[in-house]
């Protein structure tokens, strides 16, 4: 029975299988996976009718294609919520009866062989814990002992709520959060510092340098999927415990769909992405030098076009686009207007600075935040002052209602239209690993615990939390924090991380 469950899972090794004895035994053998096994035959040959399929002539690829084109019927629908944990095996091909891999496979397109099973398999082990857990025989700790042992419990799930029947689906039950921006995979090649250098020309600017036409050893490369300002607040909003969405732009190769996947497994919904045919994924190569890296950047040309969620959001939360992509801007614009109740967080971006702020007035004015450093908050005023104080003014003076500005090693600085809020950053467990995406961190959380209802000064006690976190790990993402985690260094936070209020 067992090698059934392993089968649906992609469990290896015979771990499961003892795994599964140790937890009939401790829960005085009461045949759970017997019955689940049961339930799964059930639910899946009871759909397979209402298809109009023989359970006992169909081929799994008939039945993905039948449940990619009849999700939208709605007793169809009722009876696939019903059985998100449910996965089937036709001669050793799975097939999802989970909701979410069968919206995401339809929209994408996505053929046979790339099936997304990823939402049912969570499911289905999110299955196994609850059923276990609810024969109230065996010890929570023991539960979840054996399940991690042996695969029951992923890696993965940890971003997703614990006791799992709240995780089946996938996604958390918070604030609507809608990111839109481009999406990127960087691959980080770490240079070994024995063949690169970095010097200093005579204006103080700082140059990476490697012999030209040698073939320089590097040290070590990894690659990592769905990063970017957006896909990395995404990817934060979740982990925080928020209702996240994304959408974004990538290519139909295999960067765009290791990235579709990967925002999956973070409890990202990735029904708006764009997956553009013939198009190529967005593909980055950052040196990394130190703590410091180069990136070697290069934007694809998508067809860039607005498209609102299934679900409307409570905040939407705009950064980094393409040059090319003012036709969505103006469309979101529209959306923004007939829906005045949506808030709206704003992270410009590389080409909203090169727009300046006269094109860009509209957002400044619907925004409900605008968030940046201080040469950013520079060149938007077009004020060369060094007072905070002066730029967030004159920030706030273009419309939004709360404006946020960083300031490097000086901490970041908060102005809600009666008080300036200072605080330090949170100061590093060890020297920095890499400081890539400790600004979207930052900026992110700042957006999450507004939307959970906290007030500027708690979210600005929040966001150098999750920056530091952030660049202790490779990459914008591997560091970001969950709500626990950010009260626990709040709580053992040194005297000096104190906010200061400024009455103006």
């Amino acid at each position: 029975m067992e090698s059934f469950l392993q089968k649906l899972l992609k469990l290896p090794g015979v771990s499961f299988k003892f795994g599964i004895e140790d937890l009939e035994k401790y829960s005085n053998n009461n045949s759970v996976d017997v019955r689940l096994i049961g339930d799964i035959i059930a639910h899946s040959t009871n759909i397979m009718k209402k298809l109009g399929l023989d359970p006992s002539d169909t081929t799994a690829k008939e039945l993905y294609y039948a449940l990619n084109s009849q999700h939208v019927n709605l007793n169809i629908e009722k009876l696939l919520l019903e059985s998100d944990f449910v996965l089937f095996p036709i001669n050793n091909q799975i097939v999802s009866f989970n909701l979410i891999d069968i919206v995401e496979n339809s929209h994408h397109q996505l053929s046979f062989e790339n099936r997304i099973l990823d939402h049912g398999r969570r499911a289905l082990r999110g299955e196994i814990l609850h059923r276990y857990e609810n024969t109230g025989k065996i010890d929570i700790k023991k539960l979840e002992e054996i399940s991690l042992r042996i695969g029951v419990i992923h890696e993965e799930d940890k971003h997703h709520t614990s006791t799992v029947k709240k995780y089946k689906l996938g996604r958390n039950s918070g604030p609507k959060m809608f990111a839109i921006g481009d999406m990127v995979t960087d691959a980080f090649i770490k240079l070994n510092e024995k063949y690169a250098e970095v010097t200093v020309d005579r204006l103080g600017h700082k140059k990476l340098s490697m012999d030209f036409g040698n073939k320089p050893p590097y040290d070590e490369v990894e690659v990592i999927n769905a990063v970017g300002n957006s896909a990395n607040a995404a990817v934060a909003f979740a982990r925080l415990g928020l209702n996240s969405s994304l959408l974004a732009f990538c290519g139909n190769d295999q960067a765009g769909k290791d990235s579709v996947n990967y925002l999956s497994s973070q409890g990202v919904d990735t029904s708006s992405l764009s997956i553009q045919s013939g198009k190529k994924t967005n593909y980055h190569y950052a040196l990394r030098y130190g703590s410091d890296r180069t990136i070697l950047i290069k934007y694809e040309d998508y067809d860039y076009e607005f498209k609102a969620p299934k679900d409307k959001p409570d905040w939407i939360y705009l950064s980094m686009l393409s040059k090319a992509s003012w036709n969505l801007h103006r469309q979101l614009l529209q959306y923004l207007k007939k829906n005045p109740e949506i808030k709206f967080a704003f992270q410009p971006g590389t080409f909203h600075f090169e727009w300046g702020a006269k094109r860009l007035s509209e957002f400044y004015k619907r925004s409900y935040i605008v968030m940046m450093n201080k040469e950013e908050a520079q060149q938007v005023t077009g004020e060369n002052t060094k007072s905070i104080s002066q730029l967030l003014h004159k920030l706030a003076s273009i419309g939004p209602k709360l404006v946020v500005i960083t300031d490097g090693p000086n901490g970041s600085y908060a102005y809600d239209g009666v008080k300036i809020y200072a605080m330090p950053n949170y100061p590093d467990p060890k020297p920095p690993y890499d400081r890539t995406g400790a600004g979207d961190a930052f900026a992110s959380t700042i957006v999450a615990c507004l939307a959970m209802g906290k007030d500027l000064p708690t979210a600005m006690q929040w966001a150098p939390i999750n920056a530091m976190s952030v660049v202790q790990k490779l990459g914008a993402q591997a560091g970001l924090l969950k709500k626990s985690e950010i009260q626990k260094f709040i709580k053992e936070a040194p005297r000096a991380y104190q906010l200061k209020e400024f009455n103006i």
